[in-house]
C-alpha cells in the first residue's frame, strides 16, 4: 500500500493539492495521513495569557477538523484510507520531522505563487518541504485550465541517467498514467541537433519509454527538445504545451547536500507554472541494484 503525507492548513492553495492529488487517481489503494501544523509566533505568545491562548489553540484545532472534513469529501469517491493528524511548531520543519518519521512513499504540498514572480520566490513552506524531505515531494501549483481540462497533462523528463529513469519508474508505479495524458521529454543540446546521430538516439531512447507506457497510459507521447539550457528547455515546453504537472528526477541524499537542489530540479520548480514532482523515492544505490538485476534477467 503507498503512502502518501499530504498537508493542509486551511487555505485554497492547501485544499487545491488535495483535489489535485485525487484527480491524478489511484490503480490501488492509499492510506494518506493528512497533516495540520498549527504555528503560534512566538510575538503572540508573549501577548496570550493562558486562557486567552487556550481558545486561541481550540478556534485552530476546530478549524484544522473542518478542513480535514473537507479533505474526506474530497476523496469521497477514491480507494484511500485518511487519518488526520495535527502537529504543533514551525510548518516547515514539522512536516520535516513527521515525514521522517513515517516515511511516506510521498509528500504533498501547496504552493501559493501563480504569477512569475510568486513562483520564483515560492512559499516558505512548500520551499522548506521541497529542499528538506529526502523522499519524493509533489509541490501543486494550479491553474486556471487545469480545472477546466478532464484528463491532466503529465510530463517526464527524461535522460540516459540514473536519477531521470527512477522518475519515469517511480511515476509509473504510483499508477498515474491510467488517468492522465502522459508526454516523455528530453532536452538536448541545442548544438547536437546538427548531429543527427545524437538526436536519433535521444529519439529511440524515448519511444522505449513510451512503449512502456503504452498499455497503462491514456495516451502517450514522446518529443526531443533542443535548448541551450535543460531547466529553460522544460519550462518553455510546459508553457507552450500547457502541461498541468511536470516530473524530474532528484538523487536522494543526506544532511547537507539536501539544502541543495539539483540546479535543474531548482530552476523547474521554480519557473514553471505546472505543479512539480521531484521523484526521488528511493535511494541511488537500490535503484542501481534493480537495473542490474533487470538488465541481468534480459540477457
Amino acid at each position: 500500500m503507498k503512502k502518501i503525507l499530504l498537508t493542509i492548513d486551511g487555505s485554497d492553495a492547501s485544499l487545491e493539492a488535495a483535489r489535485f492529488l485525487a484527480r491524478l487517481g489511484f490503480h490501488e489503494e492509499v492510506e494518506i495521513d493528512v497533516v495540520t501544523v498549527i504555528f503560534e509566533p512566538p510575538s503572540q505568545k508573549g501577548f496570550l495569557v493562558d486562557g486567552w491562548s487556550k481558545a486561541w489553540l481550540e478556534r485552530k484545532r476546530e478549524k484544522a477538523t473542518r478542513s480535514f472534513k473537507n479533505v474526506q469529501e474530497i476523496f469521497r469517491d477514491c480507494e484511500v484510507e485518511l487519518r488526520h493528524l495535527i502537529r504543533d511548531g514551525h510548518p516547515g520543519e514539522a512536516i520535516v520531522k513527521l515525514a521522517n518519521e513515517l516515511q511516506p512513499d510521498l509528500v504533498v504540498v501547496g504552493a501559493k505563487g501563480h504569477s512569475a514572480v510568486g513562483r520564483i520566490l515560492l512559499g516558505s513552506t512548500s520551499d522548506y518541504v521541497a529542499t528538506h524531505v529526502p523522499g519524493s515531494v509533489l509541490v501543486v501549483r494550479l491553474n486556471e485550465d487545469s480545472g477546466r481540462r478532464q484528463h491532466l497533462r503529465v510530463a517526464i523528463g527524461c535522460e540516459p541517467s540514473p536519477p531521470a529513469e527512477m522518475a519515469f519508474e517511480e511515476f509509473t508505479q504510483l499508477g498515474w498514467a491510467s488517468e492522465n495524458d502522459v508526454q516523455v521529454v528530453e532536452v538536448t543540446d541545442r548544438a547536437s541537433f546538427e548531429e543527427s546521430s545524437v538526436d536519433q538516439a535521444a529519439k529511440e531512447y524515448l519511444d522505449r519509454l513510451r512503449d512502456r507506457l503504452v498499455d497503462v497510459s491514456r495516451s502517450t507521447q514522446a518529443q526531443v527538445i533542443h535548448s541551450d539550457h535543460i531547466g529553460d528547455g522544460l519550462v518553455n515546453y510546459i508553457e507552450s504545451n500547457q502541461v498541468d504537472l511536470v516530473v524530474v528526477g532528484e538523487t536522494s541524499r543526506g544532511g547537507f547536500e539536501r539544502l541543495v537542489l539539483g540546479s535543474t530540479t531548482r530552476f523547474v520548480l521554480r519557473h514553471a507554472p505546472s505543479s512539480v514532482l521531484i521523484a526521488r523515492g528511493r535511494s541511488m544505490e537500490d535503484f542501481q541494484t534493480e537495473q542490474m538485476v533487470h538488465q541481468t534477467a534480459a540477457t
